[in-house]
């Protein structure tokens, strides 16, 4: 049967890290190879900082061309109509 271990450790100068296994351990592993996978903490993305006039200028080339005030409308109250039945 297939046993595992969370153990939390810190990184030592050198990117090394240690690992002591509890006292408790079963000690017949002795010399055996033992599989360690490694959990990362996770990073959060740095947002690059923009003006906020960068930002809607991103914006509005993603909106789409070519429809105008009247057929937004027009749309709108169609979907609106659609609400009523």
């Amino acid at each position: 049967m297939q046993s595992a271990l969370r153990i939390d450790t810190e990184i030592l100068p050198g990117n090394k890290i240690e690992i002591n296994l509890p006292a408790d351990t079963i000690s017949t592993f002795v010399g055996q190879s033992i599989e360690v996978i490694v959990l990362l903490p996770e990073q959060k993305p740095t947002l690059e900082r923009q003006s906020i006039l960068h930002l809607l200028e991103e914006i509005h080339q993603q909106r789409p061309i070519g429809r105008s005030v009247k057929e937004i409308n027009r749309d709108l109250q169609v979907e609106r109509d659609a609400w009523d039945n």
